[in-house]
């Protein structure tokens, strides 16, 4: 079994009456990309927040690689780096004075801290405007900025809250290839994100949190497994179909529903890879020709929507 990076036991966050985060348990594992998913609001940064010792949890405990955020919070603080969804810096800031300095409280030396810092500016297209003030830079300028500091540091564990918000998809794919990079050269990663696709690209498991609580856990295709008849097995064919057939098929693969119309067969199914051989295995022998095949599964949107009944494109906001 892997070693756990992150332990989260019986986690609450109260913010006066207000509970942020409710009784969270959940262990991230050394050298996996972690993905958590849910709108803003559902907890994702405020347990990263904890994480990375800017919180205190109101009860129980998280710990980094054997050690508490509550009692050993200088300890954490020298194993993790963070990103945060907002990026934070003084309007008078400049991003190449910036993030030298910032490479050099991570323990470059002066002339290895520029040499870093001008290479990942460069791969991230911030050069140019390496000497702007930071209050002169776009919203996707200063996010760049932002998780440019984590891709310097490269920590042991790296946390990223939205990391691609407010990006262009060319740069989104960039981060992203940039973020796998770090995680093969030995960083465990935890991205927060409202974004399936982005979970689903990045994400070795994903946890579904939603209102504070941990709905769902497990790998995306683990997780979209869990949707009963989720899969949809969509067969084309030419000619009559018996309605024999149509019972074969049904038991055969034990459908929750089996629609056909315009010579197109739609059956909805558990696991839906395995069982395309029987149903073309059973049409076969009623002599229906196939014209196409086609297994779809379903998105993490609607696995969003089967364990909290919420619409994440709702709720995002």
């Amino acid at each position: 079994m892997s070693r756990v990076a992150v332990r989260i036991r019986d986690f609450v966050k109260k913010f006066g009456n207000v509970v942020a985060v409710n009784g969270l348990n959940l262990d991230v594992f050394d050298g996996e990309i972690f993905g958590f998913l849910g709108p803003n609001g559902s907890g994702k940064s405020t347990t990263l927040l904890t994480i990375a010792t800017v919180y205190k949890p109101t009860r129980g405990d998280i710990e980094v690689y054997g050690f508490s955020v509550t009692r050993n919070g200088d300890a954490v603080r020298k194993l993790i780096g963070i990103a945060f969804q907002e990026p934070k810096a003084l309007w008078v800031d400049k991003p190449y004075e910036l993030l030298v300095w910032h490479a050099m409280v991570v323990g470059y030396s002066l002339i290895d801290s520029r040499r870093v810092v001008r290479d990942v500016m460069e791969e991230l297209g911030l050069w140019e405007h390496r000497n702007k003030l930071f209050s002169e830079l776009s919203g996707g300028t200063r996010k760049k900025v932002e998780i440019a500091k984590l891709f310097i540091q490269k920590p042991k564990l790296a946390i990223f809250d939205e990391p691609t918000a407010q990006l262009d998809v060319t740069t989104k794919h960039l981060v992203w290839s940039k973020i796998r990079d770090m995680n093969r050269e030995g960083s465990t990663i935890i991205v927060a994100t409202n974004d399936t696709f982005e979970a689903e690209r990045l994400s070795d498991r994903v946890g579904i949190i939603y209102r504070g609580t941990l709905k769902a856990l497990g790998s995306p295709s683990e997780l979209k497994d869990m949707i009963p008849g989720g899969d949809i097995i969509e067969i084309r064919v030419e000619g009559f179909i018996s309605g024999n057939a149509l019972r074969k098929i049904e038991d055969a693969l034990e459908t929750k529903r089996l629609d056909l119309s315009n010579g197109t067969l739609k059956a909805y199914v558990n696991r839906g890879e395995e069982k395309v051989a029987l149903a073309l295995e059973i049409l076969m022998r009623e002599n229906v020709k196939v014209r196409s095949v086609a297994v779809k599964e379903p998105s993490l949107d609607e696995v969003f929507f089967y364990f909290t009944g919420a619409k994440l494109e709702e709720v995002r906001g």
